[in-house]
């Protein structure tokens, strides 16, 4: 049973077509590496199997079932988590408190405002073990305003974490970092455990390609190359495509 399978995923926006036609097969414990030029649909594929764009045509399985009609808030129910390439988090609350509400967002409690969330200790305790595995575990009380950029990539993908997600799509998890920060969060991604399949969208291509197991291009909406590293880089398309070559 694959980990994450999209067949024949459509989408367009008038007479714009972002997706076309996309098959994607991701095995359990996979590292799936997904580039392109900009404009090549990447971040729309994602919004299709999250759920936040509904496709024209095809179909979405997570973990063998279908879920090309699920709600997004319930995709995260069945082991679907994701980063985005913009950072969107409450630069006045902790640390924790962005990673507990994170949680919240998986528990019955989101349905009641007045809960009060310093007093659920179960989530912030797991808030808190998210944050070890990130490396923030001794920020956790500070205001994420007071954080740097690398630090934030950080709380989200702690975040995603906290979720206990089967499959986690990160969006540009390296964009606007330094050389460090860019390290640090590729030996991050490297700790996790082969029982979350990972995909990654990413621009920086020394980082990713030590982290994929295979390779897909797209170019104009469309899969015109996939396979290993060896082999998606010594294709000629891709040097065409995406290396300017």
């Amino acid at each position: 049973m694959s980990a994450l399978t999209v067949n024949g995923l459509c989408k367009s926006f008038g007479g714009l077509h972002v997706t076309r036609n996309v098959h994607l097969n991701v095995e359990p414990g996979e590292r799936r590496l997904i580039i392109g030029p900009n404009g090549a649909g990447k971040t729309t594929l994602f919004n299709q199997i999250t759920g936040d764009l509904k496709p024209n045509s095809g179909a979405i399985s997570l973990l063998g079932k279908d879920i090309t009609k699920v709600p997004p808030r319930l995709r995260a129910h069945l082991g679907l988590a994701r980063t985005y390439q913009i950072i969107t988090l409450f630069p006045r609350d902790t640390i924790l408190r962005n990673v507990t509400l994170a949680l919240l967002g998986l528990s019955k409690l989101r349905w009641n405002p007045f809960v009060p969330l310093d007093r659920q200790t179960a989530l912030m305790e797991k808030a808190e073990e998210a944050l070890g595995r990130v490396g923030l575990a001794g920020l956790k009380d500070r205001p994420l305003a007071e954080t740097s950029y690398g630090e934030r990539r950080r709380v989200e993908i702690a975040m995603a974490l906290a979720q206990d997600p089967k499959v986690l799509l990160l969006d540009e998890p390296f964009a606007g970092l330094s050389a460090d920060e860019r390290h640090g969060i590729a030996k991050l991604l490297a700790s996790i455990p082969r029982d979350v399949t990972m995909v990654m969208i990413e621009h920086d291509m020394d980082v990713a390609l030590d982290f994929a197991d295979r390779i897909t291009l797209l170019h104009f909406g469309e899969v015109i190359v996939e396979g290993s590293r060896a082999e998606v880089v010594a294709d000629p398309r891709t040097r065409e495509v995406y290396l300017g070559a």
